[in-house]
């Protein structure tokens, strides 16, 4: 059976661009946190069908909760980096991305003690236009990037980007994986497979479809999931549009019943791992 990806932006409830307008970085020291609670429920469910997963750590969250970081390497699961600050990496300058990736990388190894090999951007927000954004990741040591969606969306995407993981050669001569988000192309349009508000939105049976026909092509899907989305007490925020509400909020009380069925269903594990397989034979082309 096919091996799928299961990843986490580990991250804040607060911190989303869906929120942005509502929530400036300087208050999130004073709002209420759910980040503690909704990850033991992860690390339980994930326990309870011995899957390992990536967990792609905020550096404002490692600096916060080093215990609750630590305790998911102690729990067998691959750590990634996030940003420190959840901004979009298409609205930084190369300098302003070179500091926020090396001050989370730093939250991160101070918390556990282990070096993150894998970048998640903040809302997909690595594409073609920035390619400087690749060679920093490079140099600062990591070994794949999962920052890009190859689909069309108000706020992320860059529909003409590779559907399959490849191995980018970078003008400086390093090279550098690339994972990007699922898509099943159906009637000549990517359709995203599994995570955020597609996984809680989309019926359980289009989501399995979907996984089942990547796999029948011998490819994984990812699956990437927000501790926010299954936390039915998540606060709520004034002044938000209803179609904010319904991206926030929507499908919350369905997304650990499609997790379990998930994990039931299929074979899933760490970023990490499919990169280590990749590397154990040709990639299909490189960029």
């Amino acid at each position: 059976m096919m091996t799928n990806i299961l990843t986490v932006d580990f991250e804040e409830w607060f911190v989303v661009e869906n929120l942005r307008d509502n929530m400036a970085g300087e208050d999130w020291d004073s709002l209420t946190p759910r980040v503690e609670e909704n990850a033991y429920k992860l690390l339980e469910l994930f326990q309870a069908y011995q899957v390992r997963a990536t967990f792609f750590i905020l550096g404002w969250v490692a600096e916060r909760y080093p215990n609750l970081v630590a305790g998911i390497v102690r729990a067998g699961h691959e750590i990634g980096c996030h940003s420190y600050s959840h901004r979009r990496v298409d609205l930084l300058s190369r300098e302003e991305f070179e500091k926020d990736t090396r001050r989370a990388v730093r939250a991160i190894v101070n918390a556990t003690g282990v070096m993150p090999v894998g970048y998640r951007a903040p809302s997909w927000s690595i594409n073609s236009s920035i390619p400087w954004a690749f060679e920093i990741l490079a140099d600062q040591g990591f070994l794949y990037d999962s920052s890009t969606f190859p689909i069309k969306h108000d706020i992320y995407g860059e529909p003409d980007a590779p559907r399959t993981a490849f191995r980018m050669t970078l003008d400086s001569g390093r090279t550098l994986y690339e994972l990007p988000a699922s898509t099943v192309t159906v009637w000549g349009k990517n359709f995203p497979v599994g995570g955020g508000g597609y996984l809680r939105h989309a019926p359980y049976w289009f989501t399995s479809w979907m996984i089942r026909k990547l796999n029948r092509a011998n490819r994984p899907a990812m699956i990437y999931i927000h501790p926010w989305e299954i936390d039915e007490k998540h606060p709520r925020v004034a002044g938000l549009t209803a179609f904010q509400k319904y991206r926030q909020y929507g499908a919350i009380s369905t997304l650990m019943i499609k997790l379990e069925r998930l994990l039931g269903e299929f074979d899933f594990s760490a970023a990490k791992d499919y990169i280590a397989m990749l590397n154990r034979r040709p990639i299909g082309f490189e960029r």
